[in-house]
């Protein structure tokens, strides 16, 4: 189901993706929340201050991506945005790629949209 996202919301969710492929810290730090929570698709789990901390390591990039099958879904200051990524990413000098189902929760707090969850499964080859 693709509903369509409050501007707003699709202009913090497009931010996110360049951010995230750029590496660019400062503004993953605003769009995510101080109570972020990933859960990777290995099973660990990650707070923001470990997620940024990601990408300052060495070499560590994330490839740019494109959601397949989204699903959005928006119910006032909530929404789930979801799909299928072809996630490509280098780390420790090497070249990583994995298929993985997405689901970001965004919530909307004094009047703007934050990351708040992350969940990644890895999808069998």
């Amino acid at each position: 189901m693709a509903a369509e996202l409050p501007p707003d919301l699709s202009a913090a969710v497009s931010l996110l993706d360049r951010a995230t492929v750029r590496n660019d810290v400062a503004t993953l730090r605003r769009l995510v929340s101080d109570d972020y929570l990933l859960v990777n698709s290995d099973g660990s789990v990650e707070d923001k201050a470990r997620y940024l901390a990601d990408f300052h390591l060495p070499g560590f990039r994330i490839e740019p991506y494109v959601l397949e099958r989204p699903v959005r879904k928006v119910w006032g200051d909530a929404a789930v945005i979801a799909g299928l990524i072809h996630l490509h990413w280098v780390q420790d000098g090497k070249r990583h790629a994995r298929r993985v189902r997405m689901v970001h929760v965004w919530a909307r707090r004094g009047g703007r949209w934050q990351l708040t969850h992350t969940q990644v499964t890895r999808v069998p080859d």
